[in-house]
């Protein structure tokens, strides 16, 4: 414990010994960090956040998927590797050597990208970013026009597909309706038939009552005989159309439903298409190239702080040092 209480007096000793050594070079490195600090230009940071453009694809067997033509991580690497940093200069008439660095990242936990640039001329760093959001969007946005004329190709087709199979129902439906109107002829048809056969065998049968018929009657009830024969023959070969009819009148409907399934089918398809190409989105900026409130450099105050700590660090050791030394010195000389 003594000899613990005596090497912190030691130590005391040493720093109050060469207390000028510490402090006046620690105030000069601070004043020199102030001074530093004061005569740097301000710079500001400006920033903006984008959102890449996005689409959505069927999976086969399963729900929408909404994709992003490039991972957010390639986009902020190709931005932190200085990949647009020659073509925005010569964009802008910059000299590359003095081109600011251009900082890029995935905001965590969404698919946006925020990019930021430090400088000291705010109108030139905001030119920048929209330089180089108009680059990035070129490029995003060049698959999503792939999709989107794709998925026009297919509404397109599908419509053209759909305005056959209307025209096409559209007939059948005429179809149907002359049948319609053929078989209220027929029914028709037979029933005059039916009437007259009833008639004439009313007539026939007041002929067949009378005992003592003429000549004339009994040539009129064969011709009535005949008449009734063939009416009866005219109404079966109608009834037989009238069947005939019915059944293509069935099958012309079972025709029109299922034209009016695929009709109804394609525009699922299309609504869904509709959907899809509704839920593209376009890259833009979610936040315009905006400065901060005030400079983020030079720091006054941490720089003068972190002075202050290294030259107290730094000169504290060198007066331990000098200490050393001279008890060196004075051993060799003993």
């Amino acid at each position: 414990m003594k000899e613990n209480e005596i090497e912190f007096i030691d130590i005391l000793n040493v720093i109050w010994k060469r207390k000028w050594l510490i402090l006046i070079p620690t105030l000069f490195s601070i004043v020199a960090a102030g001074v530093i600090s004061f005569l740097l230009p301000p710079q500001w940071e400006v920033d903006a956040i984008i959102m890449p453009s996005k689409f959505l694809i069927q999976i086969e067997g399963g729900p929408l998927k909404e994709v992003l033509p490039v991972e957010l991580e390639q986009i902020a690497g190709q931005i932190n590797q200085a990949v647009y940093n020659n073509i925005i200069a010569a964009e802008l008439n910059m000299d590359i050597r003095k081109f600011p660095k251009l900082r890029a990242e995935n905001i965590k936990d969404t698919n946006l990208v925020q990019i930021s640039v430090k400088s000291k001329d705010i109108e030139k760093a905001k030119l920048i970013l929209y330089s180089l959001f108009n680059h990035l969007k070129k490029e995003l946005d060049a698959q999503t026009d792939i999709e989107t004329k794709g998925i026009n190709s297919e509404i397109k087709s599908k419509e053209i597909e759909n305005l056959t199979l209307e025209e096409e129902f559209d007939e059948a439906k005429n179809e149907l309706n002359i049948i319609k109107r053929r078989r209220q002829e027929i029914e028709k048809e037979m029933t005059d038939i039916r009437k007259k056969s009833e008639e004439l065998e009313k007539q026939r049968h007041l002929i067949l009552k009378k005992k003592n018929r003429s000549e004339p009657e009994i040539l009129a009830m064969l011709l009535y005989s005949t008449t009734i024969q063939q009416n009866s023959m005219n109404h079966n070969t109608l009834n037989e159309l009238l069947s005939s009819k019915k059944i293509e009148g069935k099958l012309i409907n079972l025709e029109i439903e299922s034209k009016e399934r695929l009709i109804n089918q394609i525009e699922d398809e299309i609504d869904i298409l509709n959907e899809r190409k509704g839920r593209i989105e376009y890259s833009h900026l979610i936040k315009e190239p905006t400065s901060s409130l005030s400079p983020v450099s030079p720091k006054k105050k941490i720089n003068i702080l972190i002075a202050g700590v290294l030259g107290l660090i730094i000169f504290t050791l060198l007066a331990f040092f000098l200490e050393y030394l001279e008890k060196q010195k004075a051993r060799t000389k003993e």
